[in-house]
């Protein structure tokens, strides 16, 4: 099953971010001009998709405080159960982390979390 979202996705869209909200490349350009992500949200639920940060700004990764912002999603996924999320590869692309280095840090997401294939096995 391939793991690709489009705009008539039930799933609300979770992207990879920066914190200035700069949403113009990548998945957050698509989550931007396609579900609503509001420009200048960095982080949170906007539209039909949810910015979860992984760079300071545009081509500056966070490192290792990308933890941080993965916990807070988890927690929202966690308290907003009658929503289901579609997780992309977040922090593999522009960000330049690896799946093996992103995906550990989703092993406690919750079942209304639908991770990209492989994630889980991390």
């Amino acid at each position: 099953m391939a793991h690709i979202h489009t705009p008539s996705d039930p799933r609300i869209f979770v992207f990879g971010s920066n914190l200035l909200g700069i949403h113009g490349a990548g998945a957050a350009r698509y989550a931007h001009e396609d579900l609503g992500a509001q420009w200048r949200v960095g982080e949170g639920l906007t539209g039909r998709a949810y910015a979860l940060p992984t760079c300071l700004q545009p081509g500056m990764p966070l490192s290792l405080r990308l933890s941080e912002h993965v916990e807070r999603f988890l927690m929202f996924a966690k308290n907003n159960t009658e929503m289901r999320f579609f997780v992309s590869e977040v922090g593999c692309g522009l960000a330049g982390f690896s799946a093996k280095e992103v995906a550990p840090m989703f092993t406690s997401a919750p079942d209304n979390c639908d991770l990209p294939v492989g994630w889980r096995t991390y």
